[in-house]
């Protein structure tokens, strides 16, 4: 898996909330993956030609990920990365797995007989696929297709909105490497899928919620492997 941050093609024409989005969406992969660490000063100019936009976009997006806590901007002297652990991990997966419990919840109530059937297609899609070694951005999807469903069935449009912008605190490659290719979600999904058929709120909603957290111990395992908190163990060991 490679860690560095992809740059974008220069000249778009995105919007500029996009733009600070993308900017946003670079610097906390430089972040999680180590290549930015605690008390790193961040400087506009490198980031402005990575993602291929002006200084303005950039300075947004380091606004945008002060308030998510990555980054805090120091007076006179610019922007600095904050200190990222294996508890902010914990964290961010837990909001999540919060507002998604809730929502398989609700979902179990409000279900349609037709978005069932897709979920029991995709269910059994996915594993067809990872049984035939597929490519893994197909599993992916079906991974992601299978959350997206369930969210859509809830109907409860603000709530699916507040946890996607928690999703979006961690970079999509680390989503996409937990999700749909281990036991856990072989195991989970069909669990989650009965519990809606048989419109067991409760146990839905316990069932995403384990299902979310267990995705937390792959992250920071995967993380670990990385060396992102190398530093900080030889600190403490020191």
């Amino acid at each position: 898996m490679d860690p560095t941050p992809q740059a974008l093609p220069r000249g778009s024409t995105a919007p500029r909330q996009q733009l600070s989005e993308d900017v946003a969406s670079y610097v906390r992969e430089l972040i999680i993956s180590g290549r930015a660490r605690a008390g790193d000063f961040l400087r506009t100019e490198p980031i402005a030609e990575a993602v291929g936009v002006s200084n303005t976009p950039v300075r947004e997006g380091l606004l945008l990920l002060s308030g998510e806590g990555f980054v805090e901007l120091v007076p006179r002297r610019g922007f600095m990365v904050s200190a990222f652990s294996q508890q902010d991990v914990r964290d961010i997966f837990w909001a999540q797995a919060a507002l998604a419990g809730e929502l398989a919840g609700r979902a179990a109530k409000n279900i349609s007989s037709a978005q069932l059937q897709h979920l029991t297609e995709i269910v059994a899609e996915h594993a067809q696929a990872v049984s035939a070694g597929s490519d893994s951005d197909r599993i992916v999807r079906l991974g992601h297709e299978f959350h997206r469903t369930i969210n859509l069935a809830a109907d409860s449009r603000r709530l699916a909105m507040l946890l996607a912008s928690i999703v979006k605190q961690l970079p999509n490659r680390f989503y996409n490497d937990i999700e749909g290719h281990g036991e856990d979600t072989l195991r989970d999904h069909p669990a989650i899928l009965e519990a809606l058929r048989k419109r067991r709120t409760k146990v839905a909603a316990t069932l995403m919620r384990d299902h979310i957290m267990t995705g937390a111990d792959d992250l920071i395992d995967m993380l670990e492997k990385q060396g992102l908190w190398a530093e900080e163990e030889k600190k403490s060991t020191a």
